[in-house]
């Protein structure tokens, strides 16, 4: 113990023979980066979190879509372990998955659930209940149709895509798949269908257009509704 204090104290004294600009620098570091500056630094990175992860005070939904049970060759046997796929959204049109592994089925669950948090991504939805028109999309070789719905309809959708469209926040929307029945490929081909999805309201700014005047040319809708739907969309 006294051998540190000695080397403690004889710090300064080299300081002021030969290494002041060293240490001049070292001095403006410790003022720009010292407690106060760890603790600015902190801070912006959890504001980052807080912007990047899960707003304060939201519930979201989250739904266990499938786990597995994996293994991994290594030198003197197997090493066992678990893969999950979950599902989390918020129920008004923010919903995205994730995959996570670990030796422990609740691990590999919160992995998981952490990454679909991360990947969440925002999809338009007409009067909050359904989809605004027909998509399509496929990974691999999974296959997916999905189609707008009347109020009162439901969810018909099997399995994976079931648990995607009710955290999703969908009440009323119709599907199909084709191709595979593999949980990972159908969830993709889903959400490349879903991020097709676009609005009434984006299409008609882009194309400098009313929203009653896209509108009026579906075949679904009256006239009076027209007008009632694009005011609400503005």
């Amino acid at each position: 113990m006294s051998d540190e204090i000695e080397v403690a104290g004889a710090a300064p004294e080299a300081e002021g023979r030969g290494r002041g600009p060293r240490g001049g620098r070292g001095g403006e570091q410790r003022g720009r980066g010292g407690p106060g500056g760890n603790r600015r630094d902190g801070d912006r990175n959890k504001r980052g979190r807080d912007n990047s992860g899960e707003p304060a005070g939201e519930e979201l939904i989250e739904k266990l879509v499938h786990i597995n049970r994996v293994s991994k060759t290594v030198k003197g046997g197997k090493r066992f372990g678990f893969a999950a796929l979950v599902v989390v959204g918020d129920g008004k049109g923010r919903v995205g998955f994730g995959h996570g592994k670990a030796r422990e089925v609740p691990e590999a669950i919160a992995k998981a659930t952490a990454a679909a948090k991360k990947a969440m991504i925002r999809v338009p939805l007409r009067d909050g209940r359904t989809l605004h028109h027909d998509g399509y999309g496929h990974f691999g070789a999974g296959k997916v149709y999905v189609r707008s719905a009347t109020q009162g309809t439901g969810i018909i959708a099997g399995g994976p895509m079931r648990a995607v469209f009710e955290s999703l926040g969908v009440a009323d929307v119709v599907t199909k798949s084709v191709g595979t029945n593999n949980p990972y490929n159908m969830i993709r081909a889903t959400f490349a269908a879903l991020t097709e999805q676009v609005s009434p309201k984006s299409v008609a700014q882009r194309r400098g257009k009313k929203v009653a005047d896209l509108l009026a040319r579906r075949g679904d809708i009256s006239a009076k509704l027209v007008e009632a739907d694009a005011e609400a969309m503005a």
